[in-house]
């Protein structure tokens, strides 16, 4: 086996060992999900939504991005092999952390009536966001932790934590959505971030690392660079979540009644899971190995370019397929996932999806720019791509409603990607070699064909090519893949492992 091959073998190893868990958690998503829908429908989501997305608004302002940040920090540490070091930056993160919490919790309980106000235009909801404010707490200290088993790269004790987690939260909430309705929902979201944190800190303790005494003092003085690289990214967080609550409120409030707002908030919201979730698997199952490699190069960009090339080809290559299976059966999908009461969102996931392709290549840029650390690139682009994306579904739901937001959102990820690669490319000097773009290319036809398909009326013609492009596709994807890894080899050397 030869350098490169292992090379792309090191992010396909990483890439399915969370992208198992990434389809388990999706199962239990989808069991969730289905539970909500029938159980709660759309209105129960629509409420459930705005108060997380509202938590996620105050732990991004609160937390100073130290779930990220504190990643870099401590992957460097290790890489240079000095346990005192690490356990520092660990010991660090810790003191900042409570810090964090201290402020979260205060600022969401006594802003409490407002944020009431501003996400259902009443104050009903008042004593709600004050028991949110209890899973505010057990986000961040569940974040440390995981920040803890990412930086340190145990990523087998970092996927346990995250499945049983999510296993015990959805098996104590599910028999509460049932007896208790709406009136569930806010035990069963602290329940949940409450079983999250349960797991991450026993994988936590698992790890050997030397004790070293900080007072709270010393860990804001060393931990200087850690908040600064921190604020920065819970800048672009909080620019983010803020774009998706100001979305989520106007889509509440452009409809006649509070009624008819909130079902579309529920429906949007369904739509957004799918494409950022289901669809969005292979970001979130990459990212967790991707960022801590990355940064141990980023200075480096010889071993940079060809990095991100393999992570942007491996990611196009294993997405592909998913698309073009999504863009054939969404109405199928959707109504599995959820039910028939969410079937206006259709044309917002399929147009949504189209632009997948594009959001993969870019994705994989972009964390050139935080794994370096160049903050002034980073807030700009926050700011810039968050507000094209705001005017872009406000624009879209204006005038096509939950459809113009699909095409909003696939427009956007062109642009996205067109911008990201001109700043790599002038800032970094970063390129993609010329057999890339060949991959690239037939990818992108591949899910324009796909999508070309779901416009024909009759059944026959439209599922025996839709067949036809997905077979395509997956034997695409797999033999580009064999050219990089040879799978059968791989395959069998996962076996033996396992033996």
């Amino acid at each position: 086996m030869n350098d490169n091959q292992q090379s792309y073998r090191k992010v396909l190893n990483a890439t399915s060992l969370f992208g198992g868990v990434q389809v388990i958690n999706i199962i239990l998503r989808l069991i969730r999900s289905k539970a909500i829908a029938l159980l709660i429908g759309p209105i129960g989501m629509g409420i459930s939504n705005l108060l997380l997305t509202t938590m996620e608004l105050i732990n991004g302002l609160t937390n100073l991005g130290l779930e990220r940040s504190a990643v870099k920090d401590i992957s460097l540490a290790n890489t240079n092999s000095n346990s005192k070091s690490v356990a520092k930056t660990i010991s660090i993160l810790k003191k900042l952390v409570w810090l964090t919490i201290t402020l979260g919790v205060i600022l969401m309980i006594a802003l409490s009536p407002w944020l009431s106000e501003i996400a259902f235009g009443n104050k009903d909801y008042t004593i709600s966001f004050i028991w949110i404010s209890i899973a505010l707490l057990f986000k961040q200290l569940s974040s440390s932790q995981l920040a803890i088993l990412q930086g340190l790269r145990k990523l087998q004790y970092l996927a346990k934590a995250n499945l049983l987690g999510n296993i015990i939260g959805l098996l104590i909430t599910l028999p509460l959505y049932y007896f208790f309705r709406i009136d569930a929902i806010v035990p069963a979201i602290i329940i949940a971030t409450f079983m999250s944190f349960v797991f991450t800190y026993y994988y936590s303790q698992k790890l050997v690392i030397e004790h070293v005494t900080i007072s709270r003092k010393e860990a804001v003085s060393e931990g200087k660079g850690m908040i600064n690289l921190g604020i920065m990214l819970s800048l672009s967080s909080m620019i983010t979540l803020l774009v998706a609550y100001i979305i989520r409120i106007y889509i509440g409030s452009a409809n006649e009644t509070e009624e008819l707002g909130l079902i579309d908030v529920g429906l949007y919201s369904a739509g957004f899971v799918i494409l950022n979730s289901y669809v969005g698997i292979i970001f979130n199952a990459m990212g967790t190995d991707y960022f801590p490699r990355l940064s141990e190069i980023a200075n480096d960009i010889i071993k940079l370019r060809k990095t991100v090339l393999e992570q942007a080809i491996v990611a196009i290559l294993l997405i592909t397929p998913i698309i073009v299976v999504f863009l054939a059966f969404a109405p199928l999908i959707i109504v599995i996932l959820y039910s028939n009461e969410f079937s206006p969102i259709v044309t917002m996931v399929t147009w949504g999806i189209l632009g997948m392709i594009f959001k993969a290549v870019s994705w994989s840029m972009g964390y050139m720019i935080i794994a370096k650390g160049d903050s002034k690139v980073f807030i700009k682009t926050a700011i810039g791509f968050n507000a094209i994306l705001l005017l872009f579904n406000v624009l879209g739901y204006h005038y096509e409603g939950l459809e113009g937001i699909g095409f909003s959102f696939f427009i956007y990820y062109i642009i996205h990607y067109i911008i990201i690669r001109i700043i790599t490319y002038y800032r970094y000097d970063f390129y993609f070699e010329k057999g890339f773009y060949k991959i690239f290319t037939f990818t992108v036809i591949l899910c324009l064909a796909a999508f070309s398909i779901t416009m024909i009326s009759n059944p026959i013609i439209k599922y025996s090519l839709m067949v036809f492009v997905i077979l395509l596709s997956c034997t695409y994807s797999y033999r580009e893949l064999d050219k990089k890894i040879a799978i059968k080899e791989y395959l069998k050397g996962i076996l033996k492992r396992k033996k």
